[in-house]
This record gives C-alpha cells, structure tokens and sequence, in this order.
C-alpha cells in the first residue's frame, strides 16, 4: 500500500507531466472524461470493480466498502445502461470516496455537478442498469483501455486520467516533482532557445535544409 503522504503529492502533478514519464500505455483513452467542469484535480488509490454490461451491482457495492480517499475505477463498456447515478454518487461522496473513473456511462448528471462529485466516464444516459450480478472487488481492471491494479496511484484532472502503478509511485513522483522544478526556473526565452534547438538537430539529423 502506498503511504496517504505519498498519494496526496500526487494531487499537485498534471496530469500532462505524468504522461510525460509514464507515456501512451498509462493513459486512459479519450473517452474517459470529466463529466463536469472545471473539475479539481483528484489523486487517490485505485478500489477496482467490474461490472457486465447492463448491471451495476458491484459498483454499487463498492461505495460502501472502499476506503475514504479511494478512487473507484469500473471496467465495463457499457453505453445502454448507467452504472450510477445521483444518490449512488452522494453516499460515495459521504463516504470520502474521491472519484469515480468508469468505463461506461452514469445519469442525474445535475445532480453530480451541483454536489461537485468528480466523475469521469463515457457520458450521461438516463436509463438505470440492473443490480444481479456479483464479482469480486479489487482485481484488476482494464479501464479506458489501461490495466488498473488495486492500490494504483489514480490521477486524474481536465487533461484526462493517468494510473501510476503501485510499484512505481515513489520513482515517478521524484520524478515529476523534479520536472515541475525545471519547468518552473526555465524562462519563456530559455525554453524557446531549447526548443528552437531541438526541433533542428531533428531536422538536420533527416536532412531538412530550410
């Protein structure tokens, strides 16, 4: 488990600069996305649920059990029913759960919004799913097309979502905190210059005359 001190520096990485370091495979597809806005940034472990199409049963269950803190990620891939809706996301928000990250769609969207719930998902549909089918909680998911173990550090803000795995957490924040120093003492004429630099060693390393 990745200690809370370790889990709240996330909340004050971009997600963009966890892209950076992580790349393409830990970034949820563009499809999963905040369903309100401006929406804060949120960081928190993964609680992971798998829900079949049409049913919610489990996601349902999992607010009553995941731990304050938690971000709770739902594969599923349903666009004809909604995993949640208003009262499902109050009682999470009760409960100190931070977000939720679902593969699938939710309703009362309103509702969410004014209660400034963090939801990123496919989108809104008005049709409730049906509670029947039981799974386990907390095995791994895929989400927005990238794996989620249980306990993955979860980041996720307007930009979109990245998961930083577990094993990696204390790496990849070392290092983001490291980028946001530089980015933070470089100066808009000192990036230009590196920029500038950059992009021609590229182009004459492929033979580019301007």
């Amino acid at each position: 488990m990745t200690e809370p001190v370790v889990v709240e520096a996330f909340r004050d990485v971009p997600v963009t600069t966890l892209a950076d370091l992580l790349g393409r495979e830990q970034v949820m597809d563009i499809g999963i996305r905040p369903l309100w806005q401006p929406v804060p940034r949120v960081a928190g472990p993964a609680f992971t649920v798998r829900c079949p199409p049409g049913d919610n049963l489990m996601l349902h269950a999992a607010v009553h059990r995941a731990e304050p803190g938690s971000v709770i990620v739902v594969e599923s891939g349903d666009l004809d029913y909604a995993l949640a809706g208003g009262n499902v996301c109050a009682v999470a928000r009760r409960r100190g759960v931070a977000a939720f990250v679902a593969d699938g769609l939710i309703r009362d969207l309103a509702e969410v919004r004014e209660m400034g719930f963090p939801v990123f998902a496919r989108g809104v549909i008005p049709v409730p799913g049906g509670k029947s089918v039981a799974s386990p909680l907390n095995r791994p998911v895929r989400c927005g097309g990238v794996q989620v173990d249980a306990g993955d550090i979860v980041v996720a803000d307007e930009e979109g979502v990245v998961t930083v795995p577990a094993a990696r957490a204390h790496e990849i924040l070392t290092a983001a905190h490291a980028q946001l120093v530089k980015e933070a003492t470089q100066t808009p004429d000192e990036w230009e210059s590196a920029h500038r630099a950059r992009i021609d060693g590229i182009l004459g390393e492929q033979g580019f005359e301007v």
